[in-house]
């Protein structure tokens, strides 16, 4: 890294130039013989990406990585709930990269071990930490070298592996991943009590479970119902319950909580529109558990493939959106007029159904195009 990207007179060019448009200021020359022009911008990137994902990095001295870095780091808000899980005295986390995740998952903990093969990403996160004024051991090594070698049990290894740039499979698979879950899982697990190990939203829930047989926990994690991480945690004292846990961040979602498998055997009851209509977040949509929504709410399923549910009387404590509606006719919806369109199990796509319509986008109301069980329906905001 070096300190010449610290000079003050850097730093000041730096901070005068956030707003500046970073492809013009590319095509400048440096004013500093020792700090390239695209040194300077990928700074005014970091910052600019950690007024949005981590605040707490917009400090003087703060030096920030390449942008494939920055991408693959955790945001605040999802670092933080994770944070809140753990607890203990050794953490350790063996693919520390721009090492968000590792300063918020370690808070609760004594002993603190960076893992990172990149000497140069190593460097800026050591820098890092030092003006943070947080304490770590950092280990420039790759993770299966220092794992064939570890003789020492962690309270906590948590992990994020990224998913190698040469492999283009539609099917997101453990083996994608550098490193190989599935190659050093069971070394991961006799090297920590708990083993906590992000991964893409892309990923199989089946298949994790079916390829990993020390999961006692799975956390689908959304941040304003964009689904951001699967989270697994392993451990090699497990019973054969598998607890999962749908998170919708910055929403008054509820945490909606179930045993894994409990799907198989979930009835749900199925009945025509009441009056409140209830769409599930992205978390439940993800995780498949459409009958054991009904279930457990006592809430009933429009249909076996609408993934909507409906009730006569408010149930407020629901994960996900709720709406007062009614149904209505086509021939009633007013040209020109203005409504929010969803489209679930229906035929036609919001863009058409505006188009068929006449229907303006937004405002407060809405219309939902749906199927029931007696076929096609429209409902309406109330």
């Amino acid at each position: 890294m070096g300190d010449k990207l610290l000079n003050i007179k850097v730093q000041d060019y730096i901070n005068a130039n956030l707003n500046t448009d970073l492809h013009a200021l590319l095509l400048k020359k440096s004013p500093f013989p020792e700090v390239s022009m695209h040194e300077i911008v990928q700074q005014i990137k970091g910052k600019q990406v950690a007024l949005k994902k981590f605040s707490f990095l917009l400090k003087e001295g703060i030096v920030f990585p390449p942008q494939l870095n920055l991408e693959q780091s955790s945001s605040e808000k999802t670092a933080q709930y994770k944070s809140r899980l753990l607890q203990g005295e050794k953490f350790i986390d063996l693919t520390a990269g721009f090492g968000i995740d590792a300063y918020y998952l370690s808070e609760n903990f004594n002993e603190i071990t960076l893992v990172e093969q990149n000497p140069d990403l190593l460097e800026i996160v050591r820098n890092n930490w030092n003006i943070l004024g947080k304490k770590a051991t950092f280990i420039n090594e790759k993770l299966e070298n220092f794992l064939e070698e570890n003789n020492e049990i962690f309270d906590v290894i948590y992990m994020d592996p990224a998913r190698r740039d040469n492999n283009k499979n539609k099917v997101f698979l453990l083996e994608d991943l550098s490193p190989d879950i599935l190659a050093i899982q069971e070394k991961l697990v006799s090297s920590a009590d708990k083993v906590v190990i992000k991964l893409s939203p892309l990923i199989d829930i089946k298949y994790l479970v079916s390829v990993v047989p020390s999961i006692f926990r799975i956390d689908i994690i959304a941040v304003k119902n964009d689904v951001k991480e699967i989270v697994i945690f392993l451990s090699n004292q497990k019973d054969n319950r598998i607890f999962c846990n749908c998170i919708n961040l910055e929403s008054d979602d509820p945490v909606f909580e179930f045993i894994f498998g409990d799907e198989e055997n979930a009835v749900a009851e199925y009945g025509e529109p009441e009056k409140y209509i209830y769409i599930p977040n992205n978390t439940i949509l993800k995780a498949g558990i459409f009958n054991l929504i009904s279930q457990k709410t006592g809430l009933k399923k429009l249909h076996p493939n609408t993934h909507i549910y409906t009730s006569d009387s408010l149930m407020q404590d629901f994960p996900g959106r709720i709406f007062e509606m009614e149904s209505i006719d086509a021939k009633n919806i007013k040209k020109k007029s203005q409504y929010n369109i969803i489209s679930k199990n229906y035929p036609l796509k919001p863009e058409e159904i505006k188009k068929k319509y006449s229907i303006k986008d937004g405002g407060e109301n809405y219309l939902i195009f749906t199927q029931s069980k007696k076929g096609k329906i429209i409902l309406k905001s109330v």
